[in-house]
C-alpha cells in the first residue's frame, strides 16, 4: 500500500490512437472548458502546482485509505459572462495553500481545505495526474480503485471524466488516460483487461454496450461485501482504439436532455468498470543470519493472480427543479437523480460520523459504490463547481459534500489468489520429466543387468569347458599308463613260463643248481618289478589326487560364478521392488495432478460467477457435485490424462489401492476414482470392477473426513446413471449416506452427500424406499450446515422428489399425500421459497409448483403458508416457465381457487 503511494508521481507511457467521442456529448460542458484554456494559462498553472504524488501519499492526516477530494472550478461560459458581468465570482481559489474561499457577501466568506484545488486554467493532464493516476497505479498493484465526479449540472463532470479528445488530444479525460496507462503496464501474454460500461437511469441499471439488457441485477457477497454484475456485458480490451470505440458506442446510448442549465444534460449516472487481472510468480524469502550475512532460503516459485477493479463514475448533475425547468418525464428523471444523490450523501454522512448504521441499500447507486466509501478501494473524488454567484446555494452544497467525503476512511486490501492452473501445468511438466527420466534409468539398468548376465554365463561356460577338457585328458592318460603296465607284466609272465619249461630237461645237480639260481634271480627280478609297480601306482595315485584337487578348484570357481549370479538376481529383485514403488508414486502424482486440475477448474468457475470469496461454489441443479457446464472444456482437456492413467496402471490396481495401509496412498487413490467416475464412459467399468462396493465400504469403515468426502462425491457421480441408482439402493447406499450426513460437519462433505441423495431423488422407482430408509430425513437434516452450496443441493433433491411425485400423480399411480409433507419438508420449503441465492430459490419454486399440482396436498399447503408463495411466484418469478406453471396450478385447483376467493384475492 505504501509502495504504491510513494510512486504515484511517476508518469507511465501511453500507447494507441487518441480520438474524441461523438458530437452529441455535452456542448456546454466541453465548450465552456475549452473557451478559457489557453497555452499560457496552462503553463502558468503548472508552475505553481504541487507534486501529483502528494495527493495520494501519507501526508496531511496520515491516513493512507482516506477518500481524497479535489475541487475543480469551471470557467465562466458565454451566458455567465453576459449575465454576471457586474458581479464577482462567488469563489476564490488559493491553490498553493489548497484552500477555497466561498463568499457570503462582500465582507464575509467561508474557507475550506481540500487535498487539491484546481483552478479554471488547470489542464486535463494535470487533473488526471493529481486525481486519477495514483488510483490507477494502485489498481495495477492489485487494489480496487474508484474515481468519481460530483457537482451541479453543467460544471464539467463529463468533460473531466469522459472526454475523448478527438479534435485536441490535450482534452482527453480521465477514462481515456487511465486506459492508456493500464495498457502500457500490463503484459498481453499473462495479463488481461476487461471493461463494462453501464448507466443508472430511474433506479434501473442498464447496459450501454447492449441496450436490450436494461434491468441488470446487483449481486452482493454477504461475507466480504464484494459487488458484482453477472449479466453485464464484459468486453476484453487489447488496444486503445478498441476502448475508444467502446466509449463511443456507450455514449450514443446514454440518456441526455436539454435543460436550462445545460443543453446536453446527462440524465443518468454513467459507470465504467475496468477489471484488471495480473499474473506473477512469488519470489524467494530472504533471511539474515546472526553474524549479519544474508542467506537466501530458496522456495519454489508460487504462481499468484491479482485481480483489481477500477470504477470511474460520472454522476448525473445535482440540480434544483425550478432552476432546471424540468417538467413531465424530465421532472421524474430529476427526482430520481436527486433521490440517488441524496442517498449517497446520507451514506457519506453516516461514514463520516462513524454511525453504527450506514443506509447502503437505500439506492442502487450506493449499493454499487459500497466498496468505494467505507470499503477496501482507494477512492478519489473530484468535485466540480461553477463561478456564478447565482448558483451559490448549489456550490455550497457541493463543497460541503466534498468536505464530508474527506472524512471517510477505507481499508485498502490487495486481492491476491493462488494460480492453480499455472501450478497444475508446472506439475504436469515436472511429472512428464520424471516419467521420462525414470524410463531412461530403467532402460539403462535393464541393459546393464542383461550385459552382466551374458558375461557371467560366458564365464561359467568357459570354466565348465576347461574343467571337462582337463578331466578328460587326465582320465585318458591314467588309462594308457595302466594298460601299458598290465601289458609289460603279461610279457614277463610268459617269459618266466618258457624259462621254467627249458630247465626241466637238464641233469640232477646242474638242474638243481641252475633251477635254484634261476628261481633266486627270478625272485629278485620280480621284487624289483613289484617295487617299480608300487612306485608307478603311487605316481598314478598322486596324479589322480592332483586331478581331484584341480577338479575341486574348478568346482569352487564354478561356485564363485554361481554366487555372482545370485547377487545379480538379488539386485534384480531390489530393482523390481524399487520400480513398483516408483509406479505407486507415479499413480499418486497423477492423482494429485488430476485433483489440482479439478480444483483449478472449480476456482475458474468460482471466479467466472462473480469473484465470490467462498471456496465452495454452488452447482447447477442438474449436475452432480463433480460436474458443471462451465467445467466441460476443462474436463475434456483432462480425458487424455485419465486415459493414460487407465492404460499405464489399470483400474484393478487403482481400486486395490483403496485398501492400502498408507493413508496418503488411500486418499489419493479415492481421489483418482472420483475423477474417473466424473466421466460417463468410465462409470460402467468402475461398477463392474467392484468400485461401487469399495466406495460404499469406505463410507462405512473410514473416519477420515477427506476419504469420506471424496468417496461421497464419487458415489454422487455414479448416481447420475439410472442403472447405478438402483444398485446403490440395493447395496444399502442410502443408509450409508444418511449416516455420513449425520456425522459430518464439513460443508464440502455435506455438499457431496446432499448431491448424491439429490440424484437418487430423481428416480421414480425409488421414492418409497428413499422415504422408508430415511433419505428425505437425512436431506432435511443437512440444512443445519446453512452453507448456500449445501442448501442448493438440498433444494435440488427436494425439487427432483416433488417432480417424481407430480409425474406419478399425473399418471394415476399415486393418490396419497406427498411423502415430502409427511416427513416435514413443507416448513423449510416455504421458509426458503424467496431465498436470496438464485439456485436455492429456483429449485424451491419448482418444488412448490410440483407439490401444488396434486390436489390432495392443497389443504396442507394452505395451512402451511405455501399458497402465498405460489401467488408470489406466479407474479414475481424471474423465469417465465415457472410463473406460467404456478399460474396454471392456482387456476386448475378448486381448493386454491376457493381459498383465494375467501381471501378476496383477485387472480
Amino acid at each position: 500500500m505504501a509502495s504504491s503511494a510513494n510512486r504515484n508521481g511517476a508518469h507511465r507511457g501511453s500507447s494507441g490512437m487518441k480520438v474524441d467521442r461523438p458530437v452529441q456529448v455535452a456542448n456546454i460542458k466541453s465548450s465552456s472548458f475549452k473557451s478559457r484554456l489557453t497555452p499560457s494559462h496552462s503553463s502558468g498553472s503548472a508552475l505553481r502546482r504541487s507534486s501529483p504524488a502528494s495527493f495520494a501519499s501519507k501526508d496531511g492526516d496520515g491516513v493512507p485509505g482516506r477518500v481524497r477530494v479535489a475541487i475543480r472550478l469551471r470557467p465562466r461560459n458565454a451566458e455567465e459572462l453576459a449575465a454576471d458581468a457586474d458581479f464577482a465570482d462567488c469563489v476564490e481559489l488559493q491553490p498553493e495553500l489548497k484552500r477555497l474561499k466561498l463568499r457570503k457577501n462582500n465582507w464575509d466568506s467561508d474557507t475550506y481545505e481540500f487535498d487539491e484545488v484546481l483552478t479554471e486554467f488547470a489542464s486535463q493532464k494535470r487533473v488526471y495526474e493529481v486525481v486519477a493516476k495514483p488510483v490507477v497505479e494502485s489498481v495495477l498493484d492489485g487494489y480496487n480503485g474508484t474515481v468519481m465526479a460530483y457537482g451541479q449540472t453543467g460544471t464539467g463532470k463529463t468533460f473531466t471524466l469522459g472526454r475523448l479528445g478527438e479534435q485536441d488530444t490535450a482534452d482527453r479525460g480521465i477514462m481515456v488516460r487511465s486506459m492508456e496507462d493500464i495498457l502500457a503496464e500490463i503484459s498481453p501474454e499473462t495479463d488481461s483487461v476487461s471493461v463494462s460500461f453501464l448507466q443508472l437511469y430511474m433506479e434501473a441499471l442498464q447496459d450501454l454496450l447492449n441496450p436490450a439488457n436494461d434491468n441488470i441485477p446487483i449481486v452482493e457477497d454477504p461475507k466480504i461485501g464484494d459487488v458484482s454484475l453477472p449479466r453485464a456485458t464484459l468486453v476484453e480490451i487489447r488496444d486503445q482504439q478498441s476502448f475508444l470505440e467502446l466509449l463511443r458506442i456507450g455514449e450514443t446510448h446514454r440518456i441526455a436532455a436539454n435543460t436550462k442549465l445545460n443543453t446536453e444534460s446527462s440524465r443518468s449516472h454513467a459507470i465504467l468498470m475496468v477489471h484488471v487481472k495480473r499474473s506473477f510468480m512469488d519470489g524467494e524469502d530472504i533471511i539474515s543470519s546472526e553474524n549479519g550475512d544474508i542467506s537466501h532460503l530458496a522456495k519454489p516459485l508460487k504462481p499468484l493472480v491479482r485481480k483489481s477493479k477500477l470504477v470511474v463514475v460520472d454522476l448525473a448533475g445535482s440540480e434544483r427543479i425550478h432552476k432546471s425547468g424540468s417538467e413531465g418525464h424530465m421532472l421524474e428523471e430529476a427526482k430520481s437523480i436527486n433521490l440517488s444523490l441524496s442517498a449517497l450523501g446520507k451514506c457519506i454522512n453516516a461514514l463520516a460520523e462513524n454511525s453504527a448504521h450506514v443506509p447502503i441499500r437505500d439506492s442502487k447507486l450506493t449499493r454499487l459504490l459500497r466498496d468505494s466509501f467505507g470499503g477496501t478501494a482507494r477512492t478519489s473524488l473530484i468535485v466540480t463547481i461553477g463561478p456564478s454567484p447565482r448558483h451559490r446555494g448549489e456550490t455550497t452544497s457541493t463543497i460541503l459534500f466534498g468536505q464530508r467525503a474527506m472524512k471517510v476512511e477505507n481499508m485498502l486490501k490487495i486481492k491476491e489468489e493462488f494460480d492453480y492452473k499455472s501450478l497444475s501445468r508446472r506439475l504436469e511438466v515436472q511429472l512428464d520429466k520424471l516419467i521420462a527420466e525414470n524410463e531412461r534409468q530403467q532402460k539403462s539398468f535393464e541393459d546393464e543387468v542383461e550385459r552382466i548376465n551374458i558375461e557371467a554365463e560366458n564365464r561359467v561356460s568357459e570354466v565348465e569347458r576347461s574343467f571337462a577338457d582337463a578331466l578328460e585328458k587326465e582320465r585318458l592318460k591314467c588309462q594308457m599308463d595302466y594298460m601299458e603296465s598290465v601289458k609289460q607284466l603279461e610279457e614277463k609272465l610268459v617269459l618266466n613260463q618258457q624259462q621254467c619249461d627249458l630247465d626241466v630237461f637238464t641233469d640232477g645237480n646242474c638242474i638243481g643248481q641252475g633251477l635254484g639260481l634261476s628261481a633266486a634271480e627270478e625272485l629278485v627280478e620280480l621284487q624289483k618289478l613289484l617295487e617299480k609297480e608300487i612306485k608307478l601306482r603311487k605316481v598314478a595315485e598322486e596324479e589322480v589326487k592332483n586331478c581331484k584337487c584341480q577338479q575341486g578348484q574348478d568346482r569352487q570357481s564354478e561356485a564363485g560364478g554361481s554366487v555372482e549370479v545370485l547377487k545379480l538376481h538379488k539386485i534384480l529383485e531390489d530393482e523390481a521392488h524399487q520400480k513398483k514403488k516408483l509406479e505407486e508414486e507415479i499413480i499418486i502424482l497423477r492423482s494429485q495432478l488430476l485433483q489440482l486440475t479439478f480444483e483449478a477448474d472449480q476456482m475458474k468457475r468460482y471466479l467466472d460467477r462473480g469473484g465470490s470469496g467462498n471456496a465452495y461454489t454452488g452447482l447447477d441443479s442438474s449436475m452432480s457435485p463433480f460436474r458443471h457446464p462451465q467445467l466441460k472444456d476443462a474436463v475434456n482437456g483432462q480425458k487424455a490424462s485419465i486415459t493414460t492413467l487407465f492404460e499405464q496402471v489399470g483400474l484393478q490396481k487403482i481400486l486395490a489401492l483403496l485398501e492400502s495401509e498408507d493413508a496418503n496412498v488411500r486418499i489419493h487413490a479415492v481421489k483418482v476414482v472420483a475423477n474417473l467416475a466424473a466421466e460417463e464412459v468410465n462409470q460402467k467399468k468402475i461398477v463392474e470392477a467392484g468400485g461401487l462396493t469399495s466406495l460404499l465400504m469406505l463410507l462405512r469403515s473410514f473416519e477420515d473426513e477427506t476419504v469420506r468426502r471424496v468417496a461421497a462425491g464419487a458415489i454422487a457421480n455414479l448416481a447420475m446413471n439410472e442403472a447405478n441408482q438402483e444398485l446403490i439402493m440395493a447395496k444399502g447406499g442410502i443408509s450409508l449416506l444418511s449416516m455420513t450426513a449425520a456425522d459430518a460437519e464439513d460443508p464440502q462433505t455435506l455438499r457431496m452427500v446432499a448431491g448424491a441423495i439429490a440424484n437418487l431423488c430423481g428416480n421414480d422407482k425409488l421414492r418409497t424406499k428413499l422415504k422408508s430408509e430415511g433419505g428425505i430425513k437425512a436431506l432435511l437434516g443437512i440444512v443445519r450446515c446453512g452453507h448456500p452450496d449445501v442448501l442448493s443441493q438440498v433444494a435440488r433433491g427436494i425439487a427432483n422428489f416433488a417432480k417424481c411425485e407430480s409425474r406419478a400423480s399425473t399418471q394415476g399411480t399415486n393418490s396419497s399425500r406427498s411423502l415430502l409433507i409427511e416427513d416435514g419438508a413443507l416448513p423449510w420449503i416455504v421458509q426458503n421459497a424467496n431465498d436470496e441465492a438464485a439456485p436455492i430459490r429456483r429449485h424451491i419454486e419448482l418444488a412448490l409448483c410440483h407439490l401444488a399440482q396434486h390436489e390432495v396436498n392443497a389443504k396442507d399447503m394452505i395451512s402451511g403458508g405455501a399458497l402465498w408463495e405460489l401467488v408470489r411466484i406466479s407474479r414475481d418469478c424471474s423465469r417465465e416457465d415457472i410463473r406460467s406453471l404456478a399460474r396454471r396450478t392456482l387456476i386448475s385447483s378448486p381448493t386454491f381457487r376457493s381459498e383465494l376467493r375467501r381471501l378476496r384475492i383477485d387472480y
